[in-house]
């Protein structure tokens, strides 16, 4: 099966949110496309996690939680860092500081999420449209325009032609347990003192790295960078300051997400060891359902194909190696003894 490009969606698009965990007794059984994600999207890994309940409490110092308003939308720019990563890592202000240059060291494409917590009753919704380059947490090319829409439970991802990879169905099921991340989800994620001194204090930094074969957290923040030690990093930060909706100026000033920062597939093709999305124009905008998930609401999670995306059909990934001599981690095989 081989994999390609595809269009763009009705609107723009939105980024979908992925990954993080807690610890007690191991399930016996782990399904192959419910995916670590240590609370923010399901709990199916908790014994993994830092803790029972896979939320950390701030420290004396440390900052409260933000959290996201009950709906809203903002485009963002995508950023695949691919090389000098380790030395520039992310939080980044605006895009890759130099002597990162755009087109030797990394790439930029575009995309928009959509976020509503009260779709369904408070089932939640979003939509996470990623234009000309999907993203790149998969051993297979990127170049294709992308969606990932989780409906309550139930995450789909879509393709659209002109590009739309061959052998890919226009839609598949992601996930059947992959919710939108919850308005309160920071809670899953360790505060960095250091992400956060890395633009002076202008922005919140939570983020950690897990270790691949275990699905442990092994280090709070994204410095020294991982990647060649197979770790996988989850990242995400908000403005330190709370200021006004820039749309729904009778809302109280709340403090805006910044940068959504993670590891992609170290290697060829994707090439993406370090991925941020920096939001460009967030706002509390309601997303229009006839334009974001009602391509896929009325489908039967139960009659799709899986999406297959970790472990393509014949990629050829299976054997590829870092520069370290280990295999290339995924967010699809975390915590699974490297299963391909």
């Amino acid at each position: 099966m081989t994999y390609r490009s595809a269009s763009r969606a009705t609107a723009s698009a939105i980024p979908l949110a992925l990954m993080l965990g807690a610890a007690c007794t191991k399930p016996a059984v782990k399904a192959d496309d419910v995916y670590a994600t240590y609370g923010v999207h399901n709990s199916s890994h908790k014994d993994e996690c830092a803790n029972l309940k896979c939320e950390y409490t701030r420290g004396p110092g440390e900052p409260t939680d933000p959290q996201y308003p009950e709906y809203w939308t903002s485009n963002w720019t995508m950023y695949r860092v691919y090389k000098q990563y380790a030395e520039y890592p992310p939080p980044y202000d605006v895009k890759p500081p130099p002597p990162l240059v755009e087109g030797q060291d990394y790439e930029v494409s575009w995309g928009t999420t959509y976020y509503d917590s009260t779709w369904n009753g408070g089932k939640g919704a979003m939509m996470e449209h990623y234009d000309k380059r999907c993203l790149p947490i998969f051993p297979i090319p990127n170049n294709y325009t992308c969606s990932f829409i989780s409906l309550g439970d139930t995450a789909f991802f879509v393709t659209y032609e002109p590009d739309r990879p061959a052998g890919m169905p226009p839609v598949c099921l992601f996930s059947p347990r992959n919710h939108p991340p919850l308005r309160d989800f920071i809670k899953h994620l360790p505060y960095s003192k250091g992400d956060s001194e890395r633009l002076n204090g202008t922005i919140q930094g939570y983020s950690f790295w897990v270790d691949h074969d275990t699905g442990k957290p092994i280090q709070t923040g994204v410095s020294p960078d991982q990647t060649q030690n197979g770790a996988v990093m989850f990242g995400y930060a908000f403005n330190s300051q709370a200021t006004p909706d820039r749309v729904d100026t009778s809302a109280a000033p709340y403090r805006h997400p910044q940068s959504f920062y993670f590891s992609g597939y170290p290697l060829p093709p994707a090439n993406a060891p370090i991925v941020t999305q920096n939001y460009t124009d967030f706002a509390m905008i309601r997303p229009d359902p006839a334009k974001t998930w009602a391509q896929v609401s009325g489908l039967d999670p139960k009659t799709l194909p899986k999406c297959q995306l970790f472990n393509p059909p014949s990629s050829g990934t299976e054997t590829m190696l870092l520069e370290s001599g280990k295999p290339a981690p995924t967010w699809g095989t975390i915590g699974r003894g490297r299963k391909r």
